[in-house]
């Protein structure tokens, strides 16, 4: 298997002993379980290893059979069905650093519309490879703060000057809630609602004031049925871009209005790094912590204030505070954008 998919079955196993299912479903329930898993890269360490094989040894000696197999990216959903015995609907959603939550999202709406009752739903990613890292510095997204790559993070900051690749997994176990509560769950959170949108704009860089992120962050709440002053917590994109950072800043409060001044946001990219496709799913488990454990995760290596960014990051340290609703915001090349509205159920 490519690294991504060793760390979404990972992942997955880990989601499954928290949630205390099973580790492989019986037949009379396994056709209403489900699997969203997606990645924005798949298995580049497999196609580089074995493109230098082929240069090396010729096609007949230089490919593995596994090749195929341990790159595609809906091998991810594939490989953890196979494991668990779930047969619903298992697949992928690409969509760049957005595609954790679009996978979060489009598993509840499977739940809501009645296709199944579990879904196991998040991304999986194993990027930092040559492609990746010369294609993205290309493009000069990434931090050059090669003598203190600790601080190199460094989100909504005024110094902030690209971001900073990460890898792993993040997959969570959703469940219809009579079907949570007949077991006796332990429920983190609410999916409370979900917006998805596009810039239809330019490739990498957002429109103006990010008015698709406006759409998409509007969109979730109309979906949650919540009021603006009922969000009490944003857990951004907050990638550490020049652009990303004060285009979100912007969106924030075009749809937040006066609220946006009082309204703690935060970007755990800063501590994580930027894991592209697993993002999304990383942030919505951060989210659904911050509603469980009363705490606000804080954006550290928040040094100076950027005047185009002037609204409450939880600056360095985390804060406990008691929130309603969270929400979640993931933007993605191409335009593509989802939020997350996650509520405290109780």
């Amino acid at each position: 298997m490519g690294r991504f998919l060793q760390f979404g079955v990972a992942a997955a196993a880990e989601a499954l002993a928290d949630s205390q299912l099973p580790a492989r479903f019986d037949d009379e329930i396994a056709d209403r379980v489900g699997c969203y898993v997606g990645s924005g890269f798949g298995g580049l360490d497999i196609l580089q290893y074995s493109y230098a094989a082929f240069l090396e040894k010729g096609a007949k000696f230089g490919f593995s059979p596994y090749t195929i197999s341990a790159s595609l990216i809906n091998l991810a959903p594939g490989r953890i069905a196979i494991r668990h015995n779930i047969r619903g609907p298992a697949f992928s959603h690409v969509s760049a650093c957005a595609t954790g939550t679009h996978c979060i999202g489009e598993a509840t709406r499977a739940i809501r519309w009645g296709v199944c009752d579990v879904v196991l739903a998040g991304g999986t990613e194993a990027a930092i490879e040559v492609l990746a890292i010369g294609g993205f510095n290309a493009v000069r997204v990434l931090s050059t703060r090669n003598d203190a790559p600790q601080a190199a993070s460094r989100p909504f900051e005024r110094d902030r000057d690209g971001f900073v690749i990460a890898e792993g997994a993040c997959i969570l176990v959703l469940e219809e809630l009579e079907h949570a509560r007949r077991r006796a769950a332990k429920i983190y959170a609410e999916v409370a609602g979900y917006g998805i949108s596009t810039d239809a704009y330019h490739i990498t860089e957002p429109p103006p004031c990010g008015i698709g992120a406006q759409r998409c962050m509007e969109s979730a709440l109309a979906d949650a049925q919540v009021n603006r002053e009922q969000i009490g917590y944003i857990n951004a994109h907050g990638t550490s871009t020049r652009f990303n950072d004060s285009t979100e800043t912007c969106a924030v409060k075009a749809v937040f209005g006066d609220h946006a001044k009082r309204l703690p946001i935060s970007s755990t990219k800063s501590m994580t790094g930027h894991a592209l496709g697993a993002a999304g799913a990383m942030e919505a488990a951060f989210s659904a912590l911050s509603l469980s454990r009363n705490t606000l995760f804080p954006t550290i290596n928040y040094d100076n204030q950027d005047p185009e960014c002037d609204l409450d990051y939880v600056p360095n340290c985390a804060r406990h505070q008691e929130v309603e609703y969270v929400l979640s915001n993931s933007f993605g090349f191409g335009g593509t954008n989802a939020s997350l509205v996650l509520g405290r159920l109780n």
